[in-house]
């Protein structure tokens, strides 16, 4: 007899699942950079409008599709029609890809989590050089953070050609982080139910921490001032709306297949409706809230920047002119430099290429995200806390449990379909397929360890996904609508969940969102073709910062590999499909 399909214990587990795939480092690094590029508080009126018209509609029918089929993403799609086998082929490849990588942060996350426990902080003071002379001359060049950031946790190499050896360091957090997730996953449901709880619900008691903790920092109220204040003409940029539309599209982890996979496991008269509501609506409130906690840490990082720059001109300024003591203050600073570049012009101008230009305002207009946000921008706001090793080991516990978390969903986006299949089922045990998958992810993974390993993360983390996610969505969606058809698929959803679908969504679904998704994919491939020969970020040492580099046509070979690998198995699944079906069909056909 068939083995019965595994269940989430309640529904409340698999609310917790969706939530912990979804809210992940997305909502902590990304957001708050959109809403410090695109006009602050206006940000939040296309962010919605994305959310309503995009998110929570193709949150649904994910999981509805997922529900209603009860299989991972190649079954589910295979189901509706064979011919689109290949889409859940896709999200395989794509869920296969960002694995690959992503677990890499978590790796990130861990060496920094072991090194919070010194004293001093490592990334709070440069090193001294060889000599003992002074400081290590690349981090005085760049800064503290920057220095451990590029040289001690990524031992950089120079440019993407150079690809060095692997760093031991990197790469045993790296096993310690895919080993943590093979754990989690190991029983399937039973394993993961449970995990989710803690990866679900810690980072929001970590983040209200930091919130009470951020809103008592001195210069807060300057970050948040920054971020509420609503710069209306970016309500006119056509790049806001897109920007908004991306960071809902990928923050809910659409087209992966891991919210199928989730689904799947659903009773079929679970209210996913519901469901798919409260899990969208939660993610974007975290974004939110994460952006508050980020402002307020990035106001009092700012206000500390800009304030030991004022003390720098003041010191410089009171010794060059042999000022009393307490005389300049930085409320007369401006007046003072006036009068001091009239009364001895000569000894000023000797003294002015030394004094900087101190600016709260540009101090606030530096937008990082991604990883220079995480391990650069905070660490830098961290060490000039008080008690600092509490607050990073807290921040990097939190980022552990957000990479954890999505990590569970992009295998379970692997894993569902390779267990649904009996072809693999019936000689390996579930452990086993886990387990294989884990150890090739971390096999290849290593070569985000090496020293040219953070310029093949930003590759996979640039291009693996955008496209072939957009594409995958498209289908998905017309295929529901226009394939199996809108009326069979509502008559699905009544039948299992008793709730007569509402125009809102046959709305969306059969018309916005794919047009959405449409004008998204033109963007983005007409920003490749217009963008010309793709560059990147390669760090100068010599210098102490980065430096823009083109890709060499190896590189550039590889992104285009990324792209089409998990793009095309669309189109070339369904004509395999199509010739098998067609030389059946002549084995089979009467013979004269």
């Amino acid at each position: 007899m068939e083995k019965a399909r595994p269940l989430w214990a309640t529904p409340l587990q698999f609310v917790f699942a969706c939530i912990s795939y979804a809210v992940g480092l997305g909502n902590v690094w990304r957001f708050p950079y959109l809403c410090q590029m695109y006009g602050g508080g206006s940000f939040l009126v296309p962010y919605i409008v994305m959310l309503i018209v995009e998110g929570m509609p193709l949150l649904y029918l994910e999981l509805a599709v997922g529900q209603r089929m009860r299989q991972g993403s190649i079954g589910a799609w295979r189901t509706i029609s064979p011919y689109l086998s290949g889409v859940g082929v896709a999200s395989v490849v794509v869920s296969f890809f960002l694995s690959m990588y992503y677990n890499v942060i978590n790796a990130w996350a861990f060496w920094y989590l072991f090194h919070s426990f010194q004293d001093p902080l490592p990334w709070s003071v440069c090193p001294v050089n060889g000599n003992r002379t002074g400081y290590d001359e690349e981090c005085e060049k760049a800064t503290s953070t920057q220095y451990f950031w590029y040289r001690k946790t990524l031992n950089i190499s120079p440019s993407i050609q150079e690809n060095g050896a692997v760093q031991w360091e990197p790469a045993l957090c790296l096993i310690l982080a895919w080993l943590l997730v093979y754990l989690c996953i190991l029983r399937g449901t039973e394993s993961t139910g449970k995990v989710v709880y803690f990866t679900a619900s810690l980072p929001y008691c970590v983040l209200l921490i930091y919130l009470i903790r951020g809103l008592t920092l001195h210069g807060a109220t300057n970050g948040l001032a920054y971020m509420f204040t609503p710069k209306m003409e970016q309500l006119a940029n056509p790049k806001a709306w897109i920007n908004a539309a991306t960071q809902i599209f990928f923050s809910l982890g659409l087209g992966f297949g891991s919210l199928i996979a989730f689904a799947s496991y659903n009773e079929p008269s679970n209210d996913c409706q519901k469901h798919a509501i409260i899990v969208s609506l939660l993610n974007s409130s975290t974004s939110i809230f994460a952006s508050v906690v980020t402002f307020s840490i990035y106001g009092f990082k700012a206000t500390f920047n800009y304030e030991s720059c004022l003390n720098k001109v003041i010191l410089l300024l009171t010794n060059s002119f042999d000022l009393e003591d307490g005389f300049l203050t930085a409320s007369n600073l401006e007046q003072v430099k006036g009068y001091l570049a009239s009364a001895y012009p000569s000894k000023y101008n000797e003294v002015f290429p030394q004094i900087k230009n101190c600016s709260l305002e540009s101090e606030l207009d530096t937008a990082v995200q991604g990883t220079g946000l995480a391990f650069i921008v905070y660490t830098e706001a961290i060490k000039n806390m008080e008690v600092s090793q509490l607050w990073s080991v807290l921040y990097f516990f939190m980022l552990l449990m957000l990479g954890i978390g999505s990590m569970l969903g992009n295998t379970a986006a692997i894993l569902t379909p390779l267990t649904d299949s009996k072809a693999i089922s019936s000689y390996l045990p579930k452990e086993a397929i886990s387990g294989l998958v884990c150890f090739i992810n971390c096999a290849i993974g290593m070569v985000f360890t090496t020293e040219a390993g953070n310029y093949w993360f930003d590759i996979f983390n640039d291009y693996a996904a955008t496209l072939s996610l957009l594409l995958i969505v498209l289908v998905e969606t017309v295929a529901v609508c226009y394939l199996y058809g809108l009326r069979r698929f509502e008559s699905d959803l009544r039948a299992m969940t008793g709730r007569k679908l509402n125009w809102y969504w046959k709305a969306m679904w059969a018309g916005v969102s794919p047009l959405l998704i449409v004008s998204l994919f033109v963007f983005y491939l007409s920003d490749y073709i217009m963008t010309g020969t793709l560059r990147y970020q390669a760090w100068d040492a010599s210098q102490g910062q980065l430096v823009t580099k083109d890709y060499p046509p190896y590189a550039l070979a590889i992104i285009g590999l990324l792209v089409a690998s998990s793009t095309m198995c669309i189109p070339l699944v369904a004509l395999g499909t199509f010739i098998t079906r067609r030389l059946k069909r002549g084995d089979t056909a009467p013979r004269a």
